[in-house]
C-alpha cells in the first residue's frame, strides 16, 4: 500500500503540511516544470473551492493534467493515422 509523504509549505503567510502519495508529489513536480513545487501548490490553493481540502484539490489537478495528456496523445495518434 502506498504511504503518504508530508511536505510543508507557506501559504498566505501560514505554514501548512500536505500529505500525498509519492506518485502525486512526483507528478506535481513535473507539472511545475521550471517553477518551484511551492509555486504550483500556491496556485492550486488560491484557485480551489474552500470546501475542498488542498490534498484533494492537488490529486484532482494531477488527474485532470493526466487526462489532458492522454487526450493530447490520442489526438496526435489519431491524426497520424
Amino acid at each position: 500500500m502506498s504511504q503518504l509523504v508530508k511536505k510543508s509549505f507557506s501559504l498566505n503567510g501560514h505554514r501548512t503540511s500536505i500529505a500525498l502519495e509519492n506518485a502525486f508529489w512526483a507528478r506535481l513536480q513535473k507539472m511545475a516544470g521550471e517553477r518551484t513545487l511551492a509555486s504550483i501548490i500556491v496556485k492550486f490553493d488560491t484557485e480551489r473551492d474552500q470546501n475542498q481540502s488542498l490534498a484533494s484539490t492537488l490529486r484532482l489537478a494531477v488527474l485532470k493534467h493526466l487526462e489532458a495528456e492522454l487526450a493530447s496523445c490520442g489526438a496526435t495518434k489519431h491524426d497520424a493515422s
